[in-house]
């Protein structure tokens, strides 16, 4: 009894399910016949009336076919659990000159409005993923459709059959009912693997895109690298630089006191060791900006509870187990968090926070929580910007949950091994 119950319910879920991808997938062969029967309305005789009617065609094709494609992955994702990236391209910063003109990665434009629309064209065109949602609506109602159509139709036929009295035609609906609910359960099915070849991102898409971004991952990687020297250069000159020029005129002025005022000598040897013990903390503090030395000593860890005794705020760090990891990795992981609790402290006002440090099957999964005020999110040009592409030249991603009034949550996962 059991088994029949659940036989039912599959049929009558498949059923759906298959009426929906095929509601979906004559989305645009509807909009095609539309346009002809529209042709024939104004007269099918005239060549010209199929002109207008063309141009529609086109037009509600090319605006069809990307919420058709997004349809198709959202199904596929929700009834089977498999993920189709989507691939598309997207639009880069638009940046307004010095002339008072917007530059949006292609052209110039007078606002930010027609720069942004221009960009948007421009990219739409160019963009492959395009020219691959359109294929993929000329092919989806003569695969997936066709096959998914199969409970519907025999539904429709057992129908027209049973309500006639001829033998023959009751015949054929009690066959066409014997189809549709031997078919329900599994017609649906066959947009998965339809959408997996015909949805994903080709090969060589796949490594243009790779190439883009690790073309930005590297000018990212190299202003990043300027400003830091820049900064360290700074450090140097301002901070320990002069105080260890200031020391050496003390000394030179000491040893020429030294016998005709000692009182004085002995004041300047003071004021030179005083300045040297503030040199040496300056360049403790330098190196540790570089890379705390507790994380080259004791690992990714024991630096980040340092890092949070250190923190006006109250946070409780959690880890599984003790794990060193490359260098860079641990570097990247442990200055991502270290902004990220700067940002708590900063922006969200908040009072505790808590990190925790684990492993998956993949790699080192690092989760931040603060309980401040929200509102969180990834801007262009900002902080978490910068840290999601310096997690991303290790394949790692950023993902945030901030709602407004908190509390925020961000996790960093990063692939690797531990060593």
């Amino acid at each position: 009894m059991r088994q029949v119950v659940s036989w039912v319910a599959s049929a009558c879920v498949g059923f759906v399910r298959a009426c929906v991808v095929v509601a979906v997938s004559m989305l645009v062969p509807a909009v095609w016949a539309a346009a002809v029967a529209l042709a024939i309305w104004w007269g099918a005789g005239n060549p010209w009336s199929w002109v207008p009617a063309f141009v529609l065609a086109c037009v509600g094709t090319l605006g069809l076919s990307r919420p058709v494609c997004r349809m198709f992955r959202f199904l596929v994702a929700t009834w089977t659990a498999t993920v189709i990236p989507a691939g598309y391209r997207q639009a880069g910063p638009v940046v307004r000159m010095s002339t008072g003109y917007w530059w949006n990665g292609f052209s110039y434009e007078r606002s930010s409005r027609d720069a942004r629309l221009d960009q948007r064209w421009r990219i739409r065109w160019s963009d492959p993923a395009t020219w691959r949602d359109l294929r993929f609506t000329a092919i989806a109602p003569i695969t997936a459709g066709l096959v998914a159509a199969i409970p519907p139709v025999g539904v429709a036929g057992a129908v027209l059959g049973l309500s006639q009295s001829v033998l023959t035609a009751r015949t054929f609906g009690v066959l066409g009912l014997v189809v549709a609910i031997a078919g329900a359960p599994y017609a649906w099915r066959s947009v998965e693997p339809v959408a997996a070849r015909f949805l994903r991102a080709s090969s060589a898409m796949v490594l243009a895109d790779r190439v883009d971004e690790l073309t930005a991952q590297r000018a990212d990687t190299t202003v990043a690298q300027a400003a830091e020297i820049r900064r360290i250069e700074r450090d140097l000159h301002d901070g320990a630089q002069a105080r260890l020029v200031a020391l050496g005129l003390s000394l030179a002025t000491a040893e020429k006191l030294m016998e005709t005022d000692p009182d004085q000598a002995k004041a300047l040897m003071r004021e030179a060791r005083a300045g040297a013990a503030t040199s040496l903390t300056e360049l403790r503090e330098l190196v540790k900006g570089i890379n705390p030395p507790v994380l080259n000593d004791r690992g990714l860890i024991d630096a980040v509870r340092a890092l949070a005794l250190d923190s006006p705020l109250e946070v409780a760090v959690s880890a599984d187990v003790q794990l060193r990891l490359d260098p860079p990795v641990e570097s990247a992981v442990y200055f991502g968090t270290a902004e990220l609790v700067t940002n708590a402290v900063k922006h969200a006002h908040a009072a505790r926070a808590r990190i925790s440090i684990a492993r998956d099957d993949t790699g080192i999964v690092v989760d931040v929580e603060d309980n401040g005020r929200g509102g969180a999110g990834v801007r262009a040009g900002g902080g978490l910007e910068g840290l999601r592409r310096r997690l991303a030249v290790f394949d790692g991603t950023l993902e945030i949950t901030s709602p407004a009034g908190g509390p925020t949550r961000v996790r960093m996962t990063v692939p690797c091994e531990s060593l």
